[in-house]
């Protein structure tokens, strides 16, 4: 890709985008050779969703598929982590924002649209096996590069205590998830919270984008404003059968730090992203405390304990 004097490159993710943000334009480029059709045609897809139901997303201004860039409105760089992190208090009253926009999400009825190459797509489910695939990165990258023993043995008994967990998930894939709906992912604009990062959503289960935002690997909050902002949750969504409600949160808390863990051990090792190691000792830390909360994690808690007793009391 050629870049022109405009576009000035921008700190990136943990995805294969690189950005450029165009000063001229007020826009964001967005380069992927790598996985182009997620990072520019379902991101788009998914952006136009949003927007159809008037949740702020980039609008799509210019693209060059077969060039591997599209071109999309610039939500300018002050997130909601950025205001967050800073804040010492009331950062009740922005979560209870947060939520209300949650709560929009998740009432998004539309399950396709056209993309920028006029074909159709459609969100697909956020089936086990995805959910499953994703904890096991935690096997396939953090325990291969930390467990010294009984790795075999170890992989065996966490696969087991991975499907058993899923079995007794109990809301159907019916809501709309973003899959990565933490404050990092909310930017403050024009007096608005907008959401980027959207190409991963799927139709999953409702829990899902809450226990993103509550335990939230970036963001270290205390377990007394984690408990609020899911009360608030609740209370937004009285027909919630509460048990089995917070029965799945747990579950798909553990299950998405353990993805966390192994994602950002791949990114270290294999991309050389050494900088999300740093996070990894919360995500530890809130898996422990998830552990704590439900008899059902005993056998899991157990197998971790015995293998990594410096992060599981």
């Amino acid at each position: 890709m050629k870049i022109s004097k405009d576009l000035q490159k921008i700190k990136g993710d943990a995805s294969f985008r690189t950005f450029y943000r165009s000063k001229k334009n007020n826009s964001i480029v967005v380069y992927a050779k790598k996985e182009k059709k997620k990072n520019l045609l379902i991101y788009d897809a998914v952006n136009k969703i949003l927007i159809k139901n008037r949740i702020p997303a980039p609008n799509l201004i210019s693209h060059d598929y077969k060039k591997n860039f599209i071109e999309i409105q610039d939500f300018g760089n002050v997130s909601l982590f950025k205001i967050l992190k800073n804040k010492k208090k009331n950062k009740y009253l922005f979560f209870k924002n947060i939520i209300h926009i949650l709560n929009k999400l998740q009432s998004i009825k539309t399950k396709k649209i056209k993309n920028f190459l006029n074909q159709n797509y459609k969100l697909e489910l956020y089936k086990n096996k995805i959910l499953y695939n994703e904890a096991k990165l935690f096997s396939d990258w953090y325990v291969e590069k930390k467990l010294n023993k009984n790795k075999s043995l170890f992989k065996k008994k966490f696969k087991n205590e991975i499907n058993k967990l899923l079995s007794k998930l109990n809301n159907k894939n019916i809501t709309f998830v973003h899959r990565d709906f933490h404050v990092s992912n909310l930017m403050y604009f024009k007096n608005q919270i907008g959401l980027i990062d959207n190409q991963d959503a799927l139709i999953g289960n409702k829990a899902y984008d809450l226990a993103s935002l509550i335990d939230d690997v970036r963001l270290k909050t205390n377990n007394r404003l984690k408990k609020k902002i899911f009360d608030y949750y609740i209370k937004t969504n009285k027909k919630i059968n509460l048990i089995k409600f917070k029965q799945d949160f747990e579950i798909l808390s553990v299950l998405r730090n353990l993805k966390i863990i192994g994602i950002f051990t791949r990114l270290a090792y294999r991309d050389n992203k050494k900088q999300y190691i740093q996070l990894i000792p919360y995500a530890w830390k809130m898996i422990d405390y998830r552990l704590k909360q439900n008899k059902i994690f005993m056998d899991l808690k157990l197998l971790l304990k015995n293998n990594f007793p410096e992060f599981i009391n």
